[in-house]
């Protein structure tokens, strides 16, 4: 697969993963074609030699497994969520011909770039009928809302120091008239219901309907909603689908609640990871320990790329710049050391894809990383690696074009090496 006809998947995924719950949704569907089979965790697990499966939790993470007859797992995770505004349970705010809706951020948004922008609603929805609830993921997809900005007439010290209060500044508008429960009647319409009354209750996100698009003399850059993680989650889950045939087991996480700390039953601070490896290793008859011991975690989220008009936000050489490569973090909070490093590289430089070695100013801080935290539950080799990108947690957010390519690149040949650990050294085949 070349860049450009990856780059028209990656946006295409983008543009439908407008939410954790449509994000599973699509990356569900894409299992499917693939001919992964589909595991309940309530029920008892089959699985075959060389099988290729995956199992949700909550709707909104989700872990694809294959299995091969080494003793290792190469395991990719990233993030399925990005901050946002979710819809609280009572909404309509109606004043001075305006109805509003009233909306809580969801992780930490950079407010000013929700302004003026096309919002629409995806999430999911419960439905009862009868003494049943049936779960339904919906996305409006049209744009429904708007956030308007305050004039400069109005706010003439806007251009100084914008402080916006995120329950007085940033309430989207639906409509012009006094629609009660007007959420309700969106739903009733996107699911087909008879009633309203149906409607149990909904988890709800805003997303910004702007299509991604490339700017730039030679087209160098992307423009897009929801670069943080999906430019790391897409290039991850090509891969795991279009590794070659090979003896490893391989394993793909998206997890959601990364923005707001992971501390979720479905979130990268939850059980879900090792409760996905004791099954497997339960059901094909492995040792646990063994296979952790042996096992290597590539942590995939995005940091900053170095700022055009502020370059001194940067380290002065330890720093990531657009289209040179996979980011390595190397912070003192990362999980990254000397020898996942190492392996990493190594990876890259077999298929010729460019890396950067990234630490943070120290007087600026970094986030926690996908790995760090699951490795309070599951011990493993780890990396955490990313993209460099500007405008993090906006509206929209800018990659190199060249960048996520390049993580498909190294992912593919990293699920498709066999990893072997002894005591002195580590080889890689």
């Amino acid at each position: 697969m070349n860049e450009k006809k990856y780059n028209e998947e990656l946006l295409s995924f983008i543009n439908k993963a407008t939410c954790p719950f449509t994000g599973v949704k699509e990356i569900k569907r894409i299992l499917l074609e693939n001919d992964f089979q589909e595991l309940e965790e309530n029920k008892l697990w089959i699985l075959e030699e060389t099988g290729k499966y995956f199992v949700t939790r909550n709707d909104a993470s989700i872990i694809g497994f294959t299995l091969g007859n080494n003793e290792s797992f190469n395991i990719i995770c990233t993030h399925i969520d990005t901050p946002a505004f979710t819809i609280k349970p009572k909404n309509d705010i109606y004043e001075k011909n305006y109805l509003k809706i009233n909306v809580t951020p969801y992780g930490g948004l950079l407010n000013y770039a929700w302004l003026d922008e096309p919002l629409s609603i995806a999430g999911r929805v419960i439905i009862k009928k009868q003494n049943t609830y049936y779960k339904e993921i919906i996305d409006c997809e049209k744009p429904l809302l708007c956030i308007p900005s305050v004039a400069i007439h109005q706010n003439d010290t806007a251009n100084d120091n914008l402080s916006l209060n995120s329950q007085t500044d940033m309430l989207p508008f639906l409509s012009l008239s006094n629609t009660k429960d007007s959420i309700k009647k969106i739903i009733q319409k996107q699911v087909k219901l008879r009633s309203e009354e149906e409607i149990c209750d909904y988890d709800l996100f805003l997303y910004d309907t702007v299509k991604p698009i490339y700017f730039g003399l030679k087209e160098e850059c992307i423009l897009s909603p929801r670069i943080d993680d999906l430019s790391c989650t897409f290039p991850a889950l090509k891969s795991f689908i279009s590794q070659n045939k090979n003896k490893n087991n391989t394993i793909f996480c998206a997890f959601n609640s990364e923005e707001i700390g992971s501390l979720t039953k479905e979130g990268a601070d939850s059980s879900f990871l090792m409760d996905i490896l004791k099954r497997i290793t339960g059901t094909i008859e492995k040792d646990l320990s063994i296979m952790i011991s042996n096992s290597t975690i590539l942590s995939a989220d995005n940091t900053h790329a170095t700022h055009p008009n502020h370059p001194g936000n940067s380290d002065i050489n330890n720093e990531a710049l657009l289209n040179k490569g996979i980011v390595i973090s190397k912070e003192s909070s990362s999980t990254t050391d000397s020898i996942t490093s190492s392996i990493f590289k190594g990876i890259c430089e077999s298929v010729h894809v460019p890396y950067q070695d990234f630490v943070s100013k120290n007087d600026m801080t970094s986030g926690s990383t996908l790995s760090g935290i699951s490795l309070r539950h599951v011990s493993i080799d780890s990396i955490d690696i990313g993209l460099g990108q500007l405008a993090m947690h906006g509206a929209k957010e800018i990659i190199g074009s060249k960048d996520s390519y390049y993580l498909y690149l190294a992912f593919k040949k990293f699920y498709e090496t066999k990893i072997t650990k002894e005591k002195d050294r580590i080889r890689l085949k």
